[in-house]
């Protein structure tokens, strides 16, 4: 087994090349998330030349992925500083002081690409408060890797979606300075440009 084998088999190195394969993972699946929407809204709603497009999808893209790379890194690396000044000891509450920090060095300062993705995480934390469907496995077991999400009761997420929907539609017409732009253009693409046209070429083809 050469030496650089030896060191990735190595328990010892584990959680530090943990950190780099962290990384490299969260810049690929930034681009993989970023890049078909940052596409799909520059055909849609995109102004300029398509050069000038290109380069709002690179920007957007490579802005998703070096965030998602820094924050898994900074995540894991601040796990394990939490975990050596423990005594290699790990906290339930360490996962919630270093997302807390990675959080807002990474994700702090206020963009179009930032602000889309804490809405994201953001919507996830508060759907998880919806009451969980019966699942015939346990939720509590000790192995985290034996946990499995649970969809919500069917009911209670019924009246979830309503009320989701309810608010989101009385602030678009309301209160529409408070949508974030990306949801609020489109918003606007659905429910408002919907009601306009000038001939039958605006109203099956082109939509101004």
């Amino acid at each position: 087994m050469s030496a650089f084998a030896a060191i990735l088999a190595d328990p010892a190195y584990h959680d530090y090349l943990a950190i780099v394969k962290g990384a490299r993972n969260g810049f690929v699946y930034g681009v993989k998330v970023r890049f078909p929407h940052a596409l799909i809204m520059a055909i849609l709603f995109g102004r300029g030349d398509w050069p000038t497009r290109l380069r709002a999808i690179f920007r957007a893209t490579k802005q998703h992925a070096l965030n998602l790379a820094k924050f898994v890194s900074f995540y894991k690396a601040l796990l394990l500083l939490q975990k050596r000044l423990n005594g290699d000891a790990r906290r339930s509450a360490d996962t919630f002081i270093a997302g807390l920090i990675s959080g807002y060095f990474v994700f702090g300062d206020r963009n179009a690409v930032n602000e889309q993705i804490v809405l994201y995480v953001c919507s996830r934390v508060v759907a998880s408060f919806i009451p969980r469907a019966n699942a015939p496995y346990s939720t509590k077991s000790a192995s985290s890797s034996s946990v499995k999400p649970v969809p919500p009761d069917a009911t209670k997420f019924s009246v979830f979606a309503a009320l989701c929907w309810g608010a989101v539609m009385w602030l678009f017409n309301e209160r529409g300075e408070t949508i974030q732009p990306g949801m609020f253009n489109s918003m606007v693409y659905l429910y408002r440009d919907s009601e306009h046209w000038d001939n039958l070429r605006t109203l099956l083809w082109h939509n101004k």
